[in-house]
């Protein structure tokens, strides 16, 4: 078994006993391990890895060979796997040395058993839903999609117009600080924090959520993510800033977007005891009012 191991420098992490064992539940099995090479170097500096330990570096260093992909951090960190796997297809499952963590759900005290289960083939894989920027196709270059959503941002004081088309129906022109397009797996990140709905995935919706908007009578939608979605921006500024999950790219304002499903789908690692509902359950904190 291969499995590949991604995580990001943090200078200021000095709790190793984590990565302690981790590392060590993989040598013991005997698992060949690919890790991302900067956070490999950051480990060394910190802790000893035991075992045979190969690195990489960019989405061409892996392939199809790999069995699994252990996301160590936060949510954020896991959004970033996307751009090493694009449509690989390889299983990602998220162990969160964060903070909240709806999708990287493995809590630290839980790695050994996480590891047993992985190997005992005790989970579900959730193939989940990513969105792409169709047009411009090479404003991200090769990695053109998202997991969370994409988000339109002001780059100035003042608030833009985001003119929407569902299909080429109008739909609204937003006046707002941004707008987002969130799949169900972003349901739960930022458009959640703007009054978004909570969608269950493999709803195959999108939903559409104002950033701060004018008009207090402007609420998110909830639409097919079958439908193609056109945004046209108009505002004092020459720029609007677009982001794809956490990557970021300022657009001049005379540049349209156009937004549908991707064709291919991002498979996550649920263990025995997780589903989306104990997630959000544990995560949101849903049913401590005493009277429940």
């Amino acid at each position: 078994m291969k499995i590949a191991v991604y995580g990001r420098p943090v200078s200021d992490n000095d709790n190793t006993e984590p990565f302690h064992v981790l590392f060590d539940k993989l040598n013991q099995h005997g698992i060949e391990v690919v890790v991302y090479e900067p956070f490999y170097n950051f480990l060394k500096q910190k802790t000893e890895i035991k075992g045979s330990i190969k690195t990489f570096n960019i989405h061409t260093d892996l392939h199809k060979e790999i069995d699994y992909l252990l996301s160590v951090g936060g949510d954020g960190t896991f959004l970033e796997t996307l751009t090493f796997i694009r449509s690989l297809g390889i299983p990602v499952l998220g162990i969160n040395t964060g903070r909240l963590g709806f999708l990287a759900n493995v809590a630290k005290t839980e790695i050994t058993s996480a590891i047993e289960a992985l190997l005992d083939k005790k989970f579900t894989i959730e193939k989940r839903a990513l969105l792409s920027l169709a047009e411009p196709e090479n404003l991200f270059g090769e990695v053109n999609y998202a997991l969370n959503e994409l988000t339109i941002f002001k780059d100035s004081t003042s608030m833009i117009t985001i003119h929407t088309y569902i299909n080429n129906d109008y739909l609204n022109s937003y006046f707002a600080d941004g707008l987002i397009i969130a799949t169900p797996t972003g349901s739960t990140a930022y458009s959640l924090s703007c009054g978004g709905p909570i969608v269950m995935p493999g709803s195959q919706n999108y939903v559409i959520t104002p950033i701060a908007p004018h008009n207090l009578n402007v609420r998110p939608l909830v639409i097919s993510d079958n439908t193609i979605i056109r945004l046209k921006v108009e505002g004092r500024s020459m720029h609007y800033v677009v982001s794809l999950d956490s990557r970021n790219q300022t657009v001049d304002s005379s540049v349209e977007l156009v937004i549908k499903k991707a064709d291919f789908c991002m498979n996550i690692i649920q263990l025995e005891n997780q589903n989306f509902f104990n997630t959000i359950r544990n995560k949101l904190l849903w049913g401590l009012d005493k009277r429940n």
